[in-house]
């Protein structure tokens, strides 16, 4: 008997051990994702982009979880999570030390190559992540261990954003780039993108640090060497309707708070919102990611009391709402009705991932890679929404995640007797 117990007490220290690194993960791949929220109003001004091409941003981003998940969910299979943390957190260095070479050439395309780069590595982190902090404890308190875990991710992306800000919107707005002659536009160019550059080459030698660290401890988790399934295989994934439409509903929901996120800057940047400067919106679209942290803390303890789907409908549904009042007000109502969706946006992800991937087993890292997949919807629905903002304006463009987030509410109720707590 003591045996047993001092053996459940190893395991549930080693489990602990390993959450803290999950929290890491989390924190790291969120602060960096939140950075193009600050890269977007940047770079539309010191390239003269419309709102679509500047969504190119995202879209280039974004794009990598469909074309990079499910190679990843396999790679894991094989390899192992922590293993693979480290071959994703060392793609994400790389990444970061390419925009260097697009400093330098003071390319928008060479931005976007980077991003991809940076991007991948991403992927291959969160598709380590997700299913490794489910594996970490009871399955029925997935929801709940996933949204405490995710709002480690929230910090890292209200914390990243605010800095972002001060260092690199210092000039937003108070240059008018249209005056300058070619040669002092080029110049202007190379200054501002130096300090994008050198804030990312900062971001790198941290990520290869954190790499070496979960190096040191790629063998403390006991995982089964499990055989590599086709991506075909893993497809029948899908004939699961809980499964395919939850996967949709990942797709929606990065592309709903993608699209928000991107516009928030200049969107509080308008006379009739908030008529903020530069770096003041910025660190005020840091409070939209902060309201997720908030939410995600609090919502970790309602999944625990509370079921999982309701939950996912009350915060879609009022997600929808605060868009609708946003887009038909003035002032402050208007600018800090669009911030306070972050509350509401931060149970979304971890429910929806858990609704949908519950029951899978050890097919859970497929899961996670088709999942992942959806993320997909970060590089397209703001494509959308930035087209629609370029033919009308910015609170019109509110509607298109409008319907993002209803679509949400319905997975939400529909969902609503798993996790159902009696």
């Amino acid at each position: 008997m003591i045996n047993t117990m001092g053996s459940r007490k190893s395991d549930d220290s080693n489990k602990m051990h390993l959450k803290v690194y999950v929290f890491i993960l989390f924190f790291v791949f969120g602060g960096i994702t939140s950075l193009n929220d600050i890269l977007i109003p940047k770079l539309k001004e010191l390239f003269s982009l419309s709102y679509s091409k500047a969504m190119l941003i995202q879209s280039a981003f974004f794009a990598s979880y469909f074309f990079i998940s499910v190679p990843c969910g396999l790679l894991v299979r094989k390899y192992g999570y922590m293993r693979s943390a480290c071959v994703g957190l060392s793609i994400m260095a790389v990444g970061c030390l390419c925009f260097i070479l697009a400093s330098k050439s003071v390319s928008f395309f060479l931005f976007l190559f980077a991003l991809c780069i940076l991007a991948s590595g991403i992927t291959m982190v969160q598709v380590v992540s997700n299913p490794l902090i489910s594996l970490l404890g009871d399955p029925l308190t997935t929801a709940s261990r996933l949204t405490f875990a995710q709002a480690f991710n929230s910090l890292g992306t209200t914390i990243a954003p605010y800095i972002g800000a001060i260092i690199i919107l210092n000039n937003l707005s108070n240059v008018d780039v249209s005056s300058m002659s070619a040669e002092d536009l080029y110049q202007y160019r190379i200054y501002e993108t130096s300090i994008i550059s050198d804030t990312y080459f900062i971001i790198a030698t941290v990520l290869l640090g954190i790499s070496l660290l979960i190096w040191f401890q790629r063998n403390s988790l006991s995982e089964k060497n499990l055989e590599a399934v086709s991506f075909i295989k893993s497809l029948e994934l899908l004939k699961n309707f809980r499964f395919l439409f939850g996967s949709l509903c990942i797709f929606l929901y990065v592309g709903a708070e993608v699209s928000v996120g991107s516009m928030m800057v200049n969107y509080l940047m308008r006379e009739d919102t908030l008529s903020l400067n530069g770096v003041s919106a910025g660190k005020h679209a840091a409070m939209y990611w902060g309201s997720a942290m908030i939410g995600r803390f609090i919502g970790s303890w309602f999944l625990t009391h509370h079921s999982a789907g309701k939950i996912l409908a009350f915060t879609g549904s009022m997600a929808s709402l605060l868009l609708l009042i946003s887009a038909s007000s003035y002032g402050w109502i208007s600018g800090w009705s669009l911030i306070a969706i972050g509350l509401f946006n931060s149970i979304m992800f971890p429910t929806i991932f858990s609704l949908a991937n519950f029951g899978l087993g050890s097919r859970a890292p497929e899961g996670s890679g088709l999942i992942c997949m959806a993320i997909v919807g970060g590089a397209i629905v703001p494509l959308i929404t930035g087209y629609v903002a370029d033919i009308s304006n910015l609170k019109v463009a509110l509607l298109v995640p409008v319907f993002c987030y209803l679509n949400i509410a319905l997975y939400g109720w529909l969902s609503k007797q798993i996790f159902a707590k009696t």
